[in-house]
Order: C-alpha cells, then sequence, then structure tokens
C-alpha cells in the first residue's frame, strides 16, 4: 500500500513525534535526583542511548513496547500492515545491532521495557540505579 499523504505532509507528521517521551523524561529525573549524573540521548553514541555514562562505559536504552516489537505488549497496527511489519522488524534489527555494538566494545549495556516501568516504577529505577552503581566499581 501507498503512502497516502505528499512527502511534505509527511514529512510535518514525523517532525512531530517527540524523540522523547514523557516517560523517559520522568525516570531520568527520578535518577538525577538519585544522585546519578547522565547524558540522555547523546548524539555522539551509537544508537542515540536514552542514559549514558561514557566515564564508566554504560548506555541504559528504554524501549516502548510498540516501535520496539515488545512480545507482550505491542500492538500491530491492522492498515497497511506489510509497511508496518517491515518497520517494526527492522527496529528490532537495528536493536541488535546496537547491542552487539556495545557488548563487543566491553561496555555496560541495559535494555528496558516500557512496560516493567508501569508495572512498578520505582523497582525498574532502582534496578537502573543499581547496574550504574555497580557498573562504576568495576571500572578502574
Amino acid at each position: 500500500m501507498t503512502d497516502n499523504l505528499t512527502p511534505k505532509q509527511r514529512r510535518k507528521n514525523m517532525q512531530a513525534i517527540r524523540s522523547q517521551s514523557k516517560l523517559e523524561n520522568r525516570i531520568s529525573k527520578e535518577i538525577w535526583h538519585r544522585g546519578i549524573r547522565f547524558r540522555k540521548n547523546d548524539r555522539t553514541l551509537f544508537g542515540k542511548p536514552d542514559i549514558s555514562i561514557k566515564k564508566y562505559k554504560i548506555v541504559i536504552f528504554i524501549d516502548s513496547c510498540f516501535w520496539h516489537g515488545c512480545e507482550i505488549h505491542g500492538n500491530r497496527p491492522k492498515s497497511n500492515q506489510e509497511y508496518w511489519d517491515k518497520k517494526l522488524k527492522r527496529n528490532r534489527k537495528r536493536d541488535e545491532e546496537v547491542r552487539d555494538y556495545y557488548k563487543v566494545r566491553g561496555w555496560n549495556y541495559k535494555r528496558i521495557w516500557e512496560h516493567e516501568f508501569k508495572e512498578n516504577f520505582d523497582k525498574t529505577v532502582g534496578e537502573i540505579e543499581a547496574f550504574i552503581r555497580q557498573a562504576q566499581k568495576t571500572e578502574p
């Protein structure tokens, strides 16, 4: 199925999509209040991690259930399914490429699903904090 919008209209729609969600901002604020200093969406790092600390080689990605194809909560749009299947499959493949990139280079890598925060926000933020604190201890 072809796109029913003109290139100009599609561009306007895509520009309206925010790169940071309200959930990501809420998580960032909580981690910051716990005394952890980090960068958000650092464009100098591959995959533009949601949270990163270069000094300790830490990258954390917060994946939305829709855009990253969560097996539990991801839903498949009913219209233009061929396009969406291809798009979401490519997103999952890119996630694997990013993971492999950081693992090969010895970075501390963590990927967390959006639904984990919705189920228990404090517990999941605590897991991020523990992950960061552990990584800080192991780096020279």
